[in-house]
């Protein structure tokens, strides 16, 4: 069995209430559904977290190195700011991807720069809610490729 963990940053939580016109309709419960749907299926153990707090996430990504075989992240806002989520990614030995639900290229400026893009094996953004199980799919050929 698989283990993976999908982590999302500040005000994710607020996904299907706060600017639906970008993000949609789909609440993190939801999507939170659909990926655990997704794992049963697929023999994934998934962990699903949730943070505003910059620090618990970057703990629950210290707590990773040695319980799961890749990271997916939506790092919210904290991916054009945060250093310190940068440096704990770059510590771990397995398969991230970084998630965004809207294409980060097409919105704010400051919203093209990503302090974690390289440190991750890959990237899916723009896709909305539908990224998440797509990220679950990729999850599990790069831990094959990696074995």
């Amino acid at each position: 069995m698989l283990n993976i963990l999908i982590i999302n940053g500040p005000n994710l939580n607020l996904l299907g209430e706060r600017e639906k016109d970008k993000y949609g309709k789909t609440s993190l419960t939801e999507i939170k559904r659909d990926c655990l749907s997704f794992s049963k299926e697929h023999n994934i153990n998934l962990s699903f977290f949730q943070s505003n707090v910059e620090g618990e996430i970057v703990n629950e990504i210290q707590n990773a190195r040695n319980k799961q075989n890749c990271l997916i992240i939506n790092a919210g806002g904290y991916t054009h700011t945060s250093v310190a989520i940068h440096d704990a990614l770059k510590v771990l030995e397995i398969p991230i991807i970084e998630l965004h639900i809207t294409n980060i290229y097409k919105r704010e400026d400051f919203r093209h720069k990503s302090l974690i893009s390289n440190v991750v094996d890959g990237i899916i953004c723009g896709l909305g809610a539908e990224g998440y199980t797509l990220a679950l799919k990729a999850s599990i050929n790069l831990i094959k490729n990696e074995n």
